[in-house]
């Protein structure tokens, strides 16, 4: 599984969007499914909401219903990891999305991610030490 940040769902919804193309071309390259987390389902509608409107938001969603990704269940045993990844990052500052998707890597045991964040996800390390390898901006 590859995980999707809020960037991509962004990109692919907005044809103006600077990373449109490279999104759509992940998108036909994947050979695995997306996995992604409630927060960034959140920020992700609440993103698309503002700038494109509410079609936007429920085609998100539809495409989320109809398989577009696999939702990760946080639970309340993760709050202390979200919490110490916030405060170690509050220079940055980091979100809750964004502390979602480092907490799905250390569960996954894996940091290959779709983001458009060049400057947080080059930034973070899950289990303190391993870089994300972004496959959408290589």
């Amino acid at each position: 599984m590859i995980i999707a940040d809020t960037g991509l769902w962004l990109a692919l919804a907005n044809r103006a969007d600077r990373h449109h193309q490279a999104a759509l071309s992940a998108m036909a390259g994947l050979r695995e499914g997306l996995v992604t987390t409630w927060p960034v389902l959140t920020e992700t509608c609440h993103l698309l909401l503002s700038r494109l409107g509410v079609p936007a938001q429920l085609a998100f969603l539809r495409g989320v219903r109809n398989g577009a990704c696999t939702v990760f269940q946080l639970g309340d045993g993760h709050l202390p990891r979200i919490e110490e990844l916030m405060q170690h990052h509050a220079d940055l500052p980091m979100d809750l999305a964004d502390a979602s998707l480092v907490v799905l890597a250390e569960e996954m045991g894996s940091g290959r991610i779709l983001s458009t964040d060049q400057r947080d996800f080059h930034t973070y390390r899950w289990k303190n030490r391993r870089p994300f390898r972004n496959l959408l901006l290589t």
